[in-house]
């Protein structure tokens, strides 16, 4: 068999995904229905890769303080953005050295970062300032009296949070700007009316299974399949993220390529781009929707759905389009499908060798994670 699902005493489980997709077999059932595989990814994989965190102007200003729960009720991480006076945006946790207070409560403006429980400041760079009533300790400050800075990435606006990474996130960024960087992400704008999240009753994998592979276009997307050319529907699978190319025949909205483009001449209505683990960034002619997973329980998850505009004249036309009712034709299948792998008769399937790399890579690298 070749997927192998081995219960051991010092990491709950090990999973093993064979790398020739017309050989391999899916993540099998019990990962999605096993609990102690849920809490080791925390640490396995969303501690170890990047999140999206939102745009700039959370802190827009100089002296600017966010604080935020990066993917609550899962990791629940008490974090800290903050633009210091040199203009340098940075990202912090927001629990203080002392005896872990959080530091921050509400967005403000402020030179300082100063926790309310006993007065300990500190620079807007994490850095620890001062003390009251500490004079007399020993071998103080240390390096760990700082707040932990944590490494940031910037896209135009939009913002990248690693904890712990493994991995580059340059490298991704490099790959998405092959294709979508010609696009002015700086005069794009974020639209509170068409971002939305969903509450989803399934295992928070199983929506990414379904979001990448446009197999099921067809059987599910009625509207989206008459825009799309299912034909020549693409996947490129890079080393942490992918990409779906949607190719269209209809005269709908498509993107207006500079020349040297690697797919100038073409007639794409739209870029899917996967970010392991959990991260969309669809890219429309009217521009960005962005789609963050959120795991919640081992059957509940949340998805966000955020949408920054860039030319509004094209909404509602093309891929674009009917967001929320693609949304919801999703929904309807990946919650039939959790259902389906609770079942004791279902163990593990196959991998389409042609519509399926997307899903092949995601199981690829959620194995590699787990068995690190």
């Amino acid at each position: 068999m070749n997927v192998k699902y081995t219960v051991i005493k010092s990491m709950k489980a090990k999973f093993t995904i064979d790398p020739d997709i017309t050989k391999a077999e899916t993540l099998p059932a019990a990962f999605y229905r096993d609990q102690e595989v849920f809490d080791a990814i925390k640490e396995k994989v969303f501690l170890k890769s990047w999140q999206w965190i939102g745009d700039e102007n959370l802190v827009s200003l100089p002296q600017a303080v966010y604080p935020f729960v990066l993917l609550e009720s899962y990791l629940t991480e008490p974090l800290l953005l903050t633009r210091d006076a040199d203009d340098a945006i940075h990202c912090l946790t927001n629990v203080c050295t002392h005896r872990g207070n959080l530091v921050a409560l509400h967005p403000n403006k402020s030179k300082k970062l100063i926790c309310t429980y006993h007065g300990r400041r500190f620079k807007l760079d994490g850095t620890f300032e001062s003390m009251p009533e500490f004079e007399t300790a020993a071998d103080f400050p240390r390096p760990c009296d700082n707040l932990h800075k944590f490494p940031l990435e910037k896209w135009g606006p939009l913002l990248f949070v690693g904890l712990n990474p493994t991995f580059d996130f340059k490298k991704v960024l490099d790959k998405m700007k092959e294709r979508v960087g010609f696009l002015p992400l700086d005069e794009f704008s974020l639209n509170n009316a068409l971002s939305k999240d969903f509450l989803v009753h399934a295992h928070w994998a199983l929506y990414c299974d379904n979001y990448l592979e446009g197999f099921h276009i067809p059987f599910v997307h009625e509207g989206l399949n008459a825009t799309l050319d299912y034909g020549t529907y693409k996947t490129e699978v890079y080393e942490h993220c992918n990409l779906q190319i949607g190719y269209t025949n209809e005269a709908t909205e498509v993107f207006d390529f500079p020349e040297g483009h690697p797919d100038y001449g073409k007639k794409v209505a739209a870029y899917y781009y996967w970010v392991f683990p959990n991260m969309m960034f669809n890219f429309y002619p009217w521009g960005l929707s962005i789609n963050v997973v959120k795991p919640l329980s081992l059957n509940r998850t949340k998805v966000s759905f955020v949408s920054y505009v860039y030319d509004p004249s094209k909404l509602d036309k093309g891929a674009g389009s009917a967001l929320e009712k693609v949304e919801r034709e999703d929904e309807f299948v990946v919650e039939n499908v959790q259902k389906g792998v609770n079942s004791s008769f279902y163990k593990a399937g196959r991998f389409s060798p042609t519509r399926e790399k997307g899903v092949h890579h995601f199981h690829r690298l959620l194995a590699e994670f787990l068995n690190a």
